[in-house]
């Protein structure tokens, strides 16, 4: 049994402790304010990397598409856990275009995408009306996945908090600024909690740790901006090249997301919000007529070169990182979890990791 320690209560943090304690190993989360309370919670909780991924497959692609097979097991264990329902949605995606001229990418993501086993099917603009009737005729054509999926994160991260507490994880909220010591204990203001293991897993905040690691981070906030209507219904997550439109249970229909570099400010801005708008109302005419009523936005974390972190660091093995998932932190939770968790136990993964190992930013 090993001490760990999490520096950071988001999706990521919690997903770790989880996974960690379950497996026998005593777990402290330490969160600098409440658990959820940045990116995660304010996540659309789009679980569709067969959509959002454009480029030819990757070892990024590959660490997605995993974590997309290991959700459905992975949410109903939550749930069971934390004795918490949350919306799990299993309800395809189609990623639609306005011009013939774009058919040739969905043909292009189609092929390459069927190399590794993806079921997608590409539909005229008729057909993708017959799913959903509500979209704009001027769709010409669209790919259907079923397999893609969304989540209703702010109750999903819930859910992972409760688990993390019923399984018997130490969680430290309003804890401050953190630091490490010089024999990896983690020190805040109130605390210093002794730890075999640490685990930074602080998103966007992630800079603040490169001079106690002696390497660059550079991992970056990006403001991504998101609104909701009330309704019309969608069965499906409805993409296109300008973001996406998901309904929820709730009855609410999520238009994402503005993105914009904004430093640490989680502010909505009018123009951000006015571009959605614009293109949601592109997509379904119905909308015309409406105003959202909700507005929000949460902070990214970006990479330089758009990998996560993930890993154990080279010259201190006893610290592991676990950040810079940017857009996919809910959809990246459970694989990222089982990774971290081999990686303090000594296992080997069949998941290639070393694009994303920690140190590959160094100072200049």
């Amino acid at each position: 049994m090993a001490r760990i320690s999490i520096v950071g209560g988001g999706v990521i943090g919690l997903s770790i402790a989880y996974e960690c304690q379950k497996r026998g190993h005593e777990l402290t989360i330490v969160e600098a304010l409440e658990c959820g309370g940045q990116a995660s919670g304010a996540a659309a909780g789009m679980l569709a990397p067969y959509s959002e991924i454009e480029e030819d497959p990757d070892d990024f692609f590959r660490l997605c598409q995993r974590s997309l097979q290991l959700f459905p097991s992975w949410q109903n264990e939550i749930k069971q856990s934390a004795q918490i329902d949350f919306e799990y949605n299993e309800s395809g995606s189609l990623y639609c275009i306005f011009h013939e001229a774009d058919r040739l990418s969905l043909e292009t993501k189609k092929s390459w995408q069927k190399k590794f086993g993806v079921e997608s099917f590409i539909l005229s603009g008729d057909e993708v009306r017959q799913k959903e009737p509500d979209l704009s005729d001027e769709i010409v054509a669209g790919l259907w996945c079923p397999e893609e999926s969304h989540i209703y994160a702010p109750d999903y991260v819930s859910a992972l908090l409760q688990a993390c507490r019923n399984t018997g994880v130490r969680v430290i909220e309003h804890a401050g600024e953190a630091t490490l010591g010089e024999d990896n204990e983690v020190i805040t203001e109130h605390y210093e909690i002794e730890a075999d293991y640490t685990v930074i897993a602080t998103g966007a905040w992630a800079m603040k740790w490169e001079d106690k690691l002696g390497f660059s981070l550079p991992v970056y906030p990006i403001r991504g901006q998101i609104c909701a209507y009330e309704g019309p219904s969608l069965k499906h997550i409805i993409f296109t090249s300008q973001g996406y439109l998901v309904s929820k249970e709730n009855g609410s229909l999520v238009s994402g997301a503005s993105e914009d570099i904004a430093g640490f400010n989680t502010d909505v801005t009018t123009h951000g919000i006015r571009r959605l708008e614009r293109w949601s109302k592109k997509i379904v005419p119905k909308l015309l007529s409406e105003t959202p009523f909700h507005t929000w936005a949460g902070l990214r974390p970006a990479t330089q070169d758009g990998f996560p972190l993930i890993g154990r660091l080279q010259d201190s093995p006893r610290i592991i990182l676990a950040t810079g998932h940017y857009r996919n932190g809910i959809l990246l939770s459970p694989v990222t979890a089982k990774i971290v968790a081999d990686e303090i136990e000594g296992k080997t993964h069949d998941l290639a990791i070393g694009d994303f190992r920690p140190e590959r930013f160094q100072y200049t």
